[in-house]
């Protein structure tokens, strides 16, 4: 795979110029093209530049409102829901997620509950931002199906992400943010592009067999959940809560309803932060601590968000397939 050097401002431009070019204003542009860059710097290749084609795709088909102008309605005193005016995500957790800290901060619990939306992004930008304002964070949302349900060879849950945040003082917090399908489609797909295998088991061919190949998975095949029927469950949840609880689309209601421009489907996302300080007590943090100690005096052992906090520091370019920069620069 060649790749190019690209600094970090640079990123932010191209995604920025690209998305201007095909229909987003600066508000919308702005929040999409930060997402991507924060993606590229922390190392989440399979959520940064790669997501742009399939942007401006939903952009071209008029699925998507690059103008969009989302809102906020409190349902109760703790329960926030955002309208996204079929925008992108990104444009409208930046709109919910000051009106979720100060909720949270004085009641101790909020919920932020998006509707309306295309998400195409990793859901730790949420998560951790929650945690930067001491807050613990867990988020989640459906997609498309692409995995089967234990026991099933065909699709019904999305890979359905799930993320973590807690917050420490004076240090970078512990986030997760993963798939409930054995890998996330952006990595298999990313696989497939590079011609990488996964492991084996990672999903199915259209065949209904295991397979290591990403390229039979991504096409006509199906993944697998993480840990056979427990990751079916936590996938389920997920289907409940960000459409269930939502009301926005199950991933089923989604496939039906997309254009399959190759961008991302309309759906909803469950947001829910605590804070520690008013529930657990003043001395939240210094107790937490302990148990982080004791983690990390265990070899081999790493807090979750380690890696991607340690590739942010690194300030230089950022290494990106020369085939997708060129891609992207045609689109301009």
């Amino acid at each position: 795979m060649n790749t190019t050097p690209l600094e970090l401002n640079k990123i932010y431009d191209l995604a920025y110029n690209a998305l201007k070019k095909h229909g987003c204003d600066d508000f919308n542009a702005e929040s999409v093209a930060t997402t991507v860059t924060h993606a590229e710097r922390d190392g989440s290749v399979s959520h940064g530049l790669f997501r742009i084609p399939g942007y401006i795709a939903s952009l071209e088909s008029k699925k998507v409102n690059g103008v969009s102008r989302p809102s906020s309605t409190y349902l109760t005193q703790n329960a926030i829901r955002v309208e996204g005016d079929y925008g992108f995500a990104p444009v409208a957790i930046k709109v919910g997620l000051p009106d979720l800290i100060k909720t949270t901060s004085s009641h101790g619990v909020g919920i932020l509950t998006i509707t309306n939306t295309h998400h195409f992004a990793a859901l730790w930008h949420e998560t951790e931002a929650l945690a930067e304002k001491n807050l613990i964070g867990i988020a989640c949302t459906a997609y498309k199906p692409s995995v089967a349900p234990a026991g099933a060879k065909k699709p019904l849950f999305g890979t359905n992400p799930i993320s973590f945040a807690w917050p420490r003082k004076n240090n970078t917090p512990v986030v997760y943010d993963m798939a409930t399908s054995t890998m996330a489609m952006g990595e298999v797909q990313v696989a497939a592009r590079d011609g990488h295998k996964v492991p084996f088991g990672t999903g199915l061919n259209k065949e209904g067999n295991k397979t290591d190949d990403p390229s039979q998975i991504a096409n006509g095949g199906v993944l697998l959940t993480f840990g056979d029927y427990k990751g079916s469950a936590i996938a389920m949840m997920i289907e409940l809560l960000s459409a269930g609880l939502v009301g926005d689309l199950f991933s089923f209601e989604a496939k039906e309803e997309d254009n399959n421009d190759g961008g991302p489907a309309r759906g909803g996302e469950f947001i829910m932060a605590l804070s520690p300080e008013l529930i657990a007590g003043k001395d939240w943090n210094e107790h937490a601590e302990k148990f982080f100690t004791q983690m990390l005096s265990l070899d081999g052992v790493r807090l979750p968000g380690q890696r991607r906090h340690n590739n942010r520091n690194d300030k230089g370019p950022r290494e990106i397939n020369t085939n997708l920069l060129e891609k992207i620069k045609s689109l301009i």
